[in-house]
């Protein structure tokens, strides 16, 4: 399968032109789909010429190659504008944002029909947050806090 994968947002936080930090879990979860799966994966970002460079750099030194950047295959001439032909995208863009990196390899290695929708999503993201506390439990832990009462 080819899957077109961004890079700020997705791979790294959002600090462009500069590079963010790691999203935990992206570049272990796309090598090892490569590994795994031989799936090929194309860098597709909106970076372009030397801030492009230095994402695929960055990528390669932590030991995920892509087929190609911003291009179908490595010797394409790059279209403006470029349109990739790849069976899948993952991109913080998406509807809805990038869902967590453990559900993305959860859903590839299910196959084409994995049973994923919108509610799955929310469920297994759910389940991996824990439960938010109301206004009133933050208030009183704060004001513990700050008497030096710790439970």
């Amino acid at each position: 399968m080819v899957i077109a994968v961004d890079f700020d947002g997705t791979i790294v936080e959002h600090a462009y032109p500069k590079i963010g930090k790691d999203i935990p879990f992206a570049i272990e979860t796309l090598k090892r789909l490569q590994q795994e799966d031989h799936h090929r994966l194309i860098l597709w970002s909106v970076r372009e010429g030397d801030l492009l460079e230095e994402a695929v750099k960055y990528c390669e030194e932590r030991g995920l190659k892509f087929f190609a950047a911003n291009k179908n295959y490595p010797e394409e001439e790059t279209p403006s504008p470029r349109k990739l032909t790849a069976d899948l995208f993952i991109d913080d863009r998406n509807l809805g944002g990038i869902p967590d990196w453990g559900l993305i390899y959860k859903m590839l290695k299910g196959g084409p029909r994995a049973a994923f929708n919108y509610s799955s999503i929310a469920e297994y993201d759910n389940e991996m947050k824990p439960p938010k506390k109301n206004f009133f439990i933050r208030l009183g832990e704060a004001i513990d806090k700050s008497k030096g009462r710790s439970y």
